[in-house]
């Protein structure tokens, strides 16, 4: 493992099914890296509230008024754990995967303590799922191999204002280690994506539609639609593999 720094840094982290932190190994499910093993870490909080999230146990805790379809609160401290980078990086180096999935909530809202993480790791290749929003620290983005931005569209409920920010958009869109991965419910999200990389000039390659659902039924007849779109517009397919594999559960 790498080094320490000198002042221990603290992350937060989601719970699994038995309240211990969500640190798993499996097989990533969506984007580029899809079908690859990987290890995993689920951080908590964030900074946008998509009505849809299949996540909320990450943000939308117990006095959090922002709209979510299932309409559910979480218990804060039963949902959360706070570790070390340490800690974590121990956990993370004793599953076999070399690859390293930080996902959320929003990651790069714990900057700081993830860039020692990554430190510890010298041997992982790391990617960072984000919501777009946020401008990586250079300490981190140096440890990162890969972004899979997510931008969200009108229909997350997410105002504009909050979820689209131009100057991080043309950010992304200049950073050559990032793909783009939107959430599709209905033919007219197509429509503003197709806006999206106009207006910021982002490559069809490094756009990837992935279907809203969290179960095989949905995406399947999502993807039944979607797919010929993506052939149309020059865009990637992303299917939710570990949904037809696990099922909508947490450490998968």
């Amino acid at each position: 493992m790498g080094e320490l720094w000198s002042v221990p840094q603290l992350l937060t982290l989601a719970t699994d099914d038995t309240g211990g932190p969500e640190i798993f190994a499996s097989l990533q499910g969506e984007g580029p890296s899809a079908g690859k093993p990987c290890a995993f870490i689920r951080l908590s909080r964030c900074n946008l509230a998509c009505v849809w999230c299949d996540t909320a146990y990450t943000w939308r805790f117990e006095g959090d008024l922002r709209p979510h379809r299932g309409g559910v609160s979480y218990d804060r401290k039963t949902n959360q754990v706070t570790l070390s980078a340490l800690e974590a990086a121990r956990a993370i180096d004793r599953l076999p995967p070399r690859r390293l999935v930080i996902t959320g909530g929003e990651p790069l809202l714990q900057a700081t303590a993830l860039a020692e993480l990554a430190a510890l790791l010298p041997d992982h290749g790391i990617e960072i799922e984000t919501n777009g929003t946020v401008e990586p620290a250079p300490r981190l983005d140096a440890y990162i191999d890969q972004y899979t931005v997510s931008p969200k569209l009108a229909h997350s409920g997410n105002p504009a204002a909050l979820a689209l920010l131009p100057e991080r958009l043309r950010q992304w869109a200049a950073e050559p280690r990032a793909v783009f991965k939107f959430v599709i419910a209905a033919p007219a999200d197509v429509t503003q994506v197709m806006a999206l990389q106009a207006g910021f000039g982002i490559a069809p390659e490094r756009i990837f539609l992935m279907p809203e659902g969290t179960d095989s039924a949905a995406l399947r007849g999502r993807m039944a639609w979607l797919a010929p779109l993506c052939v149309e517009q020059g865009y990637r397919l992303s299917d939710r593999l570990h949904i037809h594999l696990y099922g909508d559960t947490r450490g998968t």
